[in-house]
């Protein structure tokens, strides 16, 4: 096996065969790109999972060598945090949309993937590649990673997807083709993981979309700090998510 890691006054480069659980301390990501840490390795699954297990999640553009960040500070939201606007809470007591989980994970992220909206909020190119899609699909079929679906007269009109290891649901991306579909989509999930008992949705990095349901930015210490208490990845809820029926219906009392 080559040598796992090697840097030089700059972010460490990752050899495709090194060990997957071997990365660079985050402590070590840089200031400006803000939590750029490495670039390198694969996309295989073993290495995500680790690297989600360290606060390090992928996004680069098509033509990029695989880039691995942990930005300082972090956007999260605790499920108990959530924030529902009074105009959210019409759209949702209107009951127009019908939410579901895991059914169809592939036409999510190739939604997704249709967005011009980067991470960061701002317009660019997408940066979900075909290599990207595909690791994510073989995530969700060995369970960890789940989206969620937002319907109008059965027609796909938003939703979101992400990564889910222990009490932690890493979110990734999401979409809307409808005013207020995908914060539909996104207060479902968060209803749903705080009764699953979940205690961390990480969104990555600051948008004041997010921003307006409650997320956050703490430092990353702090991020890490959670991670290590509540991401064991062999804990609860790996396999196919179903939302449970109780959770649309308070939400169209509430």
């Amino acid at each position: 096996m080559t040598v796992s890691i090697h840097n030089q006054d700059g972010p460490f480069w990752l050899e495709p065969d090194s060990d997957p659980a071997h990365f660079p301390d985050p402590g070590y990501a840089l200031e400006e790109p803000n939590g750029l840490l490495a670039l390198g390795g694969d996309l295989s699954p073993a290495r995500l999972l680790n690297a989600y297990r360290q606060g390090i999640f992928p996004w680069y553009s098509e033509g990029e060598p695989i880039l691995w960040w942990s930005p300082d500070p972090r956007m999260v939201l605790l499920p108990e945090q959530l924030k529902v606007s009074r105009s959210l809470h019409k759209t949702l007591r209107k009951g127009e949309f019908r939410v579901t989980l895991d059914s169809s994970f592939s036409q999510v992220i190739a939604a997704c993937s249709e967005s011009r909206t980067s991470k960061d909020g701002t317009q660019s190119g997408t940066w979900i590649t075909d290599e990207m899609m595909q690791a994510y699909i073989t995530l969700h079929r060995i369970g960890f990673a789940h989206s969620v679906e937002v319907w109008h007269n059965d027609e796909l009109v938003g939703g979101l997807y992400g990564v889910s290891m222990g009490r932690v649901f890493y979110g990734e991306s999401m979409f809307s083709r409808q005013s207020d579909a995908s914060k539909v989509g996104f207060v479902h999930l968060v209803y749903q993981l705080k009764a699953w008992g979940f205690a961390l949705i990480d969104c990555q990095v600051h948008t004041d979309h997010l921003a307006s349901l409650g997320a956050r930015d703490i430092p990353r210490d702090d991020f890490l700090h959670l991670l290590d208490n509540h991401c064991d990845p062999f804990e609860i809820h790996q396999g196919t998510w179903q939302l449970d029926a109780s959770i649309s219906v308070g939400l169209l009392r509430d």
